[in-house]
C-alpha cells in the first residue's frame, strides 16, 4: 500500500543517502590542519567583467585551468591537468575575446560541439579540449598525433574564425600549418608548407596569425592565415635587446625594446608609447592599450585609444606597490560597460616576478594570490617567542644571555630576585587591569606568543621564486612576506636552502634564519639573513658573497651569541665560516660533496691552524660504473635534530639486538640504463666521513620515481618495478648483533664492526611521491612513515608494517617481538589517510617536526597546495582527552579532601576518649 501511495523512488532514494554516510566527526573536520589551494605561476587570463557572472579565467604554468572570483581573488573552480608534458598548455582561447570581436566559438542550437573556453595542450598527442567555463567541465576534447614528435615539442597554436591552425616549426628550414575546425577536429584541407629559413628557435615566436622573427634591425613576418605567403620586413630603429613579445589581443603585434611594433598592415598603433608592459581592451566601446609601470614602489596605470592614440584620462592610476610583490607585468584587464564611463568599474590584473595574482581596481590593490605557493621548495617550523611574564621569569633562572660570570649564585641573592620578580609581575598585572600598563608588542598583537605544549609555531615557507613567507600554523595567516630577486638555485638541481642559525629558545636574544641562494647573474654565492618572527632583516640582512658555494654545514653552538655559524665550501675547495668569530669552531669537521651526473663523492677534512681555515681531501668513490652511465637520482642523510631513544631491539628471547646508529652514515641511490635488464637501481650507504661503503644493492628492471627516508637504523625507498607493473617499497633494518661496539661515543674512524643487515619488499597499490618518517622530540613514540602517493592523499603508516623483521609465518619469536607476520601487499584503510579529503595536488615533499608535546609531530605537505596538520603516532599519551570531565574530577577531590579532613577529626576525638577511659 505504501509503494501504491508513494511510490519506490522517494525509498530508493533514501536508501542511497543512508549508505553514503560515511565521514569524520563534524568537530574534528579541519580543527587541527588546514588547507590552502593555489594554481600556480599565471600563465594567461581573461577577465571578463560583462558577463552575467563576472569572472576571472586563466590557465598556469602549473599546468591548471581556473575561475577566480572578481571581488575576492578566491577559487569558483580549479581544474588540474595531467602533469607536464603532457598537461603544458599551450593556448587558452573564450569565446569571444579573440582579435576579431565578431568571432564567436558558440555553436548553433542543437549541437554539443560549442564551448565557452578551449585550451590545447600538450604535443605528443596533442589535446583540444572544450569548457563549460560556469562550471569548470569538460564538453569535449579531441586529439593529434604529430609525426616528428621531437620537432612537435616547439608547435604553436593559434585560433581564427573558428579554426584552430597546428604550427610546427623546423629551424632554418620550414614551417608546417595544419588546419582544424576546432570543435570536431576534423581537417579543413589547408595544409601547408611554407619555407623559412630565417627562423630560430631564440628570436622567433608567434603574434596573432604572424609568425614573426627578428633578424638584425629589422622584423621578419609571414601571415600564416592567409593564402598569399608573403614575407613582409620592418624595419628597427635598434636591434631589440632580450626576446620579442607579443600582445595578446592585437594581430601581429609585437613587443621591442618596450615599444610596440606592427608588422600587420591593418593594425595601427601608438609608436610613441615607452613601457615595460602593455595590454588591449576596449572602454567606452573603443579599443585601448593600457600600459603599466613601476617606478619607486607606486604602479603608474595609463591608457590611450588604438584609433587616435589619444590618453584615456578616466583610467589613469597611482598606485601604492609593495616591494614583496616584486616586478609587475601587466596581463590582461576589462571595464563595465556604463553609460558614464568613468573608469571606476575597469580591473586590472598583473602577475608579478614573485609569481603573484595582483588586481588593481579604483587606485587600489583590491586582492592578491600568493601563488609562488604553489612551488615550495624548503621548509621549517620556528618556535614563538615566550610571553612578557615569562620572558621576565626566564631571565631570573638564567640571568642575562651574554653574561654567566656575574650571576649571582646565593640562595640570598636568588630569594631577593625571585620576590622582586614576583612584585614586578603583580604591579604589571594590575597596571594592566587598569589599562595604564605598557602596550602589547607587535607579535602579542598578533597572538605570535608560544603556548604550553608548543603546538603554536611560525611555519617559514620558501619558495622557488625567492620569496620567504611567515605563516601561523594554527590559522593559515600570512604575517609577513619577503622577496629575494634575482636569485635561484644550485648546481646539481640544488635548491636554495633555509636554515636556522638561532632558535627562539635563547630569551632575550631573537631568533635567526638565513637563506642560502645563488645570484642568477653571476653564480656566486648570497646569504640573507632575517628574523623569522617578524620578517625583518638581521645580522645585516643580505650578504654577496664573491664564491660560489659548493657544499654547506652547519656548526655547533657558539658561547657568545648562541648563533651557529654556517661552513661553506666554495668552487675552489676553501673554506669560510659565517659569522667569522665562529670560525675556530670549524676545526676537526668532515665534509662531503656528489657530483649527481657523474656520480663521484669526495670527502673533505676542514682544520684550523694560523688563524685559517683548510680543507683537505682524504677520500673519493665514484658510483657510476666503469662506464660512468650511473647518475645519482637520491640522497638521503638522516635528521640532525632526531633523537633516538631505544638503543636495542628486545627479542623473544630477552636478549636484545643493538641497532646499528652511525650518524654520518648517507643513502646514495644511483640509476643507469641496461642492455640486458633495461635499467638498474643502485642503492649504496657510505660512510661519508670515513667513505667506507658500508652495504650496497642493486635492484633489476625497476626505474624512479623514486622517494627515500633514512632514519635511526632504518631505510626505506620506492620505485617503479617495470617486470610485474607495480610500485614497491623495499625497507633496511642495520643492528650491530648482540653486543654493542661502543656505547658511548660514535667514531667513523676507529673502523666499528660491519652491520647486520635485515631487508625486505612490500607491495603498495598506489604510486608514491614521497617518503617522510614521523620525528618527535624525544624519540620516545613510535615511529611511522608518511606516504605521499600521486593522487594527493597521505598515508599514515606504521612501522611496524613496514619492518624487514616480520616473519614468514607466526611464530612464538615473532609474537613475543611483537611482530606482524609476512604479507607483501600493504594495507591503505581510508582511517589512515591524515588528510581524509583535502587532496594535495600535485603533491611534491612532506616536512615534519617535533611539537612540545612527545606525543605529537607536526607537519605540512607542500605541492600545488598546502595542508598542514598534527600526527600522534602513539595517541596522546600525554594529555588529556577533549571529552575530559573536569567537573566530575574536581567534585571527586574535594570530596575527597574533604572526607579525609573529616575522619582525621573524628580519629583524634576516637583518640582522645580512649585515652581518658
Amino acid at each position: 500500500m505504501l509503494e501504491k501511495k508513494f511510490g519506490a523512488g522517494p525509498w530508493f532514494a533514501v536508501l542511497l543517502m543512508v549508505g553514503a554516510c560515511s565521514a569524520l566527526y563534524e568537530d574534528q573536520i579541519k580543527k587541527f590542519d588546514w588547507r590552502a589551494e593555489n594554481v600556480g605561476k599565471l600563465q594567461q587570463s581573461v577577465v571578463d567583467l560583462n558577463h552575467f557572472q563576472p569572472r576571472i579565467l586563466l590557465s598556469t604554468e602549473e599546468g591548471v585551468v581556473a575561475s577566480v572570483n572578481v571581488k575576492t581573488g578566491e577559487l569558483v573552480w580549479r581544474q588540474v591537468l595531467e602533469q607536464k608534458p603532457r598537461g603544458a598548455i599551450k593556448l587558452l582561447q573564450v569565446s569571444g575575446f579573440s582579435d576579431e570581436s565578431s568571432d564567436t566559438a558558440a555553436a548553433p542550437i542543437g549541437s554539443n560541439l560549442g564551448f565557452d573556453m578551449l585550451t590545447v595542450q600538450g604535443h605528443a598527442p596533442a589535446l583540444v579540449r572544450g569548457w563549460n567555463s560556469n562550471l569548470g567541465a569538460i564538453e569535449w576534447e579531441w586529439s593529434t598525433m604529430p609525426l616528428n614528435t621531437e620537432r612537435a615539442q616547439e608547435a604553436l597554436w593559434f585560433y581564427s574564425h573558428s579554426v584552430l591552425y597546428h604550427v610546427v616549426p623546423t629551424w632554418r628550414s620550414h614551417l608546417e600549418v595544419t588546419a582544424y575546425f576546432a570543435s570536431s577536429g576534423h581537417s579543413t584541407g589547408s595544409s601547408s608548407k611554407v619555407i623559412a629559413s630565417w627562423i630560430t628557435a631564440e628570436s622567433c615566436l608567434l603574434s596573432g596569425s604572424y609568425y614573426v622573427c627578428v633578424d638584425g634591425k629589422q622584423l621578419i613576418s609571414i601571415d600564416l592565415a592567409s593564402k598569399s605567403g608573403q614575407v613582409i620586413r620592418t624595419a628597427l630603429e635598434s636591434q631589440p635587446f632580450g626576446k620579442l613579445t607579443a600582445l595578446a589581443g592585437l594581430n601581429g603585434v609585437v613587443i621591442a625594446n618596450g615599444k610596440l611594433i606592427s608588422v600587420n598592415k591593418d593594425q595601427s598603433v601608438c609608436n610613441s608609447l615607452q613601457s615595460s608592459s602593455y595590454a588591449v581592451g576596449s572602454f567606452n566601446y573603443r579599443k585601448i592599450v593600457v600600459y603599466a609601470d613601476l617606478a619607486s614602489n607606486n604602479l603608474k596605470i595609463n591608457a590611450m585609444y588604438l584609433d587616435n592614440c589619444s590618453p584615456v584620462v578616466e583610467l589613469e592610476q597611482n598606485v601604492p606597490f609593495p616591494e614583496h610583490f616584486g616586478t609587475p607585468q601587466l596581463n590582461s584587464f576589462d571595464c563595465m560597460h556604463r553609460k558614464n564611463g568613468d573608469g571606476k568599474g575597469c580591473l586590472f590584473l598583473f602577475s608579478t616576478s614573485a609569481e603573484s595574482i595582483v588586481a588593481v581596481q579604483q587606485g587600489r590593490i583590491r586582492w592578491s594570490r600568493e601563488e609562488s605557493l604553489a612551488n615550495v621548495i624548503d621548509s621549517l617550523f620556528v618556535d614563538l617567542p615566550l610571553a612578557d611574564s615569562e620572558g621576565t621569569l626566564e631571565s631570573e633562572m638564567k640571568g642575562k644571555a651574554g653574561d654567566f660570570t656575574s650571576f649571582d649564585r646565593d640562595i640570598a641573592s636568588a630569594f631577593l630576585r625571585r620576590i622582586t620578580t614576583q612584585a614586578v609581575q603583580i604591579r604589571s598585572l594590575f597596571l594592566h587591569v587598569i589599562g595604564l600598563g605598557p602596550p602589547p608588542t607587535a607579535t602579542q598583537r598578533a597572538g605570535l606568543v608560544r603556548d604550553s605544549f608548543g603546538l603554536h609555531k611560525m611555519l617559514v615557507l620558501l619558495t622557488q621564486a625567492g620569496k620567504i613567507f611567515g605563516v601561523d600554523n594554527i590559522s593559515g595567516k600570512h604575517h609577513w612576506q619577503l622577496y629575494l630577486p634575482n636569485v635561484n638555485g644550485f648546481d646539481n638541481a640544488e635548491n636554495m636552502r633555509l636554515i636556522v642559525q638561532r632558535s627562539a629558545k635563547h630569551f632575550p636574544l631573537q631568533p635567526l634564519c638565513t637563506i642560502l641562494a645563488k645570484d642568477a647573474d653571476n653564480g656566486y654565492g648570497v646569504l640573507y639573513r632575517f628574523n623569522p618572527i617578524t620578517g625583518l632583516a638581521s645580522e645585516g640582512g643580505l650578504l654577496h658573497l664573491d664564491y660560489k658555494i659548493k657544499q654547506l654545514s652547519l656548526l655547533k653552538e657558539t658561547e657568545k651569541d648562541f648563533v651557529r655559524g654556517v661552513l661553506l665550501l666554495d668552487a675552489s675547495n676553501e673554506v669560510h665560516v659565517y659569522p667569522p668569530h665562529a670560525t675556530p669552531l670549524a676545526d676537526g669537521l668532515y665534509l662531503y660533496t656528489a657530483d649527481v651526473k657523474t656520480a663521484e663523492l669526495s670527502g673533505y677534512f676542514v682544520k684550523y691552524a694560523g688563524g685559517k681555515l683548510s680543507s683537505t681531501q682524504i677520500w673519493n668513490a665514484r658510483l657510476g660504473g666503469h662506464n660512468s652511465e650511473q647518475q645519482i637520482i637520491g640522497v638521503a642523510a638522516k635528521n640532525p635534530i632526531e633523537h633516538v631513544h631505544s638503543q636495542g631491539r628486545v627479542l623473544g628471547d630477552r636478549s636484545v639486538l643493538y641497532k646499528y646508529i652511525n650518524p654520518n652514515l648517507v643513502a646514495f641511490v644511483t640509476q643507469a640504463p641496461d642492455a640486458t635488464h633495461k635499467s638498474l637501481l643502485n642503492l649504496y650507504l657510505v660512510d661519508v666521513v670515513s667513505g667506507s661503503v658500508i652495504f650496497t644493492m642493486t635492484h633489476r628492471k625497476v626505474r624512479a620515481p623514486l622517494s627515500i627516508v633514512h632514519s635511526e637504523n632504518w631505510l626505506a625507498y620506492s620505485y617503479f618495478n617495470e617486470k610485474v607493473r607495480r610500485t614497491e617499497i623495499t625497507t633496511i633494518e642495520l643492528y650491530e648483533g648482540k653486543t654493542q661496539a661502543n656505547s658511548s661515543v660514535w667514531s667513523s674512524l676507529q673502523a666499528p664492526p660491519m652491520p647486520l643487515v635485515e631487508r625486505q619488499s612490500y607491495i603498495i597499490p598506489t604510486l608514491v611521491e614521497v617518503l617522510r618518517e614521523t620525528i618527535t622530540e624525544r624519540g620516545i613514540t613510535n615511529k611511522h612513515v608518511l606516504i605521499g602517493t600521486a593522487s594527493g592523499s597521505i598515508v599514515e603508516m606504521p612501522w611496524h608494517l613496514l619492518d624487514p623483521r616480520r616473519p614468514i609465518a607466526s611464530t612464538t619469536q615473532g609474537r613475543e617481538e611483537g611482530a606482524i607476520p609476512y604479507i607483501p601487499e600493504l594495507p591503505l584503510p581510508t582511517e589512515s589517510h591524515i588528510n581524509y579529503n583535502q587532496t594535495v595536488a600535485r603533491l611534491r615533499n612532506i616536512y615534519t617536526a617535533p611539537s612540545g608535546l612527545e606525543s605529537t609531530c607536526l607537519v605540512v605537505a607542500t605541492g600545488l597546495d598546502l595542508f598542514v596538520t598534527r600526527v600522534a603516532p602513539s595517541k596522546t599519551f600525554d594529555l588529556l582527552k577533549e571529552d575530559f570531565d573536569y567537573i566530575l574530577i574536581s567534585i571527586v577531590l574535594v570530596a575527597l579532601t574533604s572526607g579525609s579532613l573529616i575522619v582525621k577529626h573524628l580519629a583524634s576525638r576516637k583518640l582522645l576518649k580512649q585515652a581518658w577511659k
